[in-house]
């Protein structure tokens, strides 16, 4: 007995849990992304049945106004829960400035071996793949002219700039009748509206295919894209062409389509989550 008068007993520490933990990390859940994110975790669902799951929010704004977990408050969460290491694997398209955020996130997270899957567009065979899976939306050169809509950063200094060059001149080679903008960024949306005007490509092809490269379309595709006003909508139009964007019906809703309602990208994205969980193995 001690002198205090309590008996010893040995400290019992919980047991650490061997399986990895996955957290998906997206820019955040509005109502137009829910149908995505929806699609999503049913297949992950199927894929990952007894695995244990969590997800992270990057958008500040989105995670303050819905009550969400932010990426270090969700790592805190499963270190608590007994894990002791965790993939956490994010629905981005490129490799960019959000990207490294995460990347440094998970580098300076004490208590546990975090590591982290790569994105839809992380090497330049998944951009083949990628493209594979959405050429069935191209209008062909005898109905008319494809232009891609990527997202972008308003960064000069962001090293993915050279991914949306490399992709710009990868279209440049592979298709005739497809090119790329960004709604910010580069390729600039102005400078390609202005080439096709200099080239003109509307005497040519009296028809333009929008095609959101951006994972929710939502809002940029409403509102940038083929809004009514000040978009790439009117401003084509005003070209004389014919514009038109894919949709598809969820829930008895049309909306625009984005990369999250291709089954081949949300196979990409598991397939980046199958590496990483893979890779956590050895270590």
């Amino acid at each position: 007995m001690h002198q205090n008068g309590y008996i010893g007993r040995k400290m019992r520490l919980p047991k650490l849990k061997e399986k990895p933990a996955i957290v998906m990390a997206t820019f955040g859940s509005n109502k137009r992304a829910k149908a995505v994110l929806s699609l999503f975790q049913k297949a992950l669902e199927n894929r990952y049945p007894d695995e244990s799951v969590y997800w992270a929010y990057t958008s500040e704004i989105i995670r303050k106004k819905l009550n969400l977990p932010s990426l270090q408050q969700t790592l805190s969460q499963i270190e608590a829960d007994g894990y002791r290491k965790v993939v956490v694997q994010p629905l981005h398209i490129f490799p960019g400035t959000e990207y490294q955020q995460l990347a440094e996130t998970c580098n300076f997270f004490p208590g546990l071996r975090v590591f982290m899957g790569e994105t839809l567009l992380h090497r330049w065979n998944f951009v083949h793949e990628i493209l594979k899976a959405i050429e069935p939306e191209f209008l062909s050169p005898e109905q008319g002219y494809n232009l891609l809509a990527l997202h972008g950063t308003p960064l000069t200094a962001d090293p993915v700039n050279i991914v949306y060059m490399g992709l710009e001149r990868l279209l440049e080679n592979l298709y005739p009748n497809v090119l790329a903008a960004t709604v910010e960024g580069i390729p600039d949306h102005r400078a390609v509206f202005a080439r096709i005007k200099r080239n003109n490509l509307a005497t040519a092809y009296q028809k333009i295919k929008i095609i959101p490269m951006i994972y929710f379309a939502g809002l940029h595709a409403e509102q940038d894209l083929m809004g009514k006003k000040e978009s790439w909508r009117s401003a084509l139009e005003a070209l004389g062409f014919q514009v038109d964007c894919p949709t598809i019906t969820y829930d008895g809703q049309e909306i625009y389509k984005g990369l999250g309602h291709y089954p081949d990208v949300t196979k990409g994205f598991l397939d980046r989550l199958k590496r990483a969980l893979e890779l956590a193995k050895y270590y």
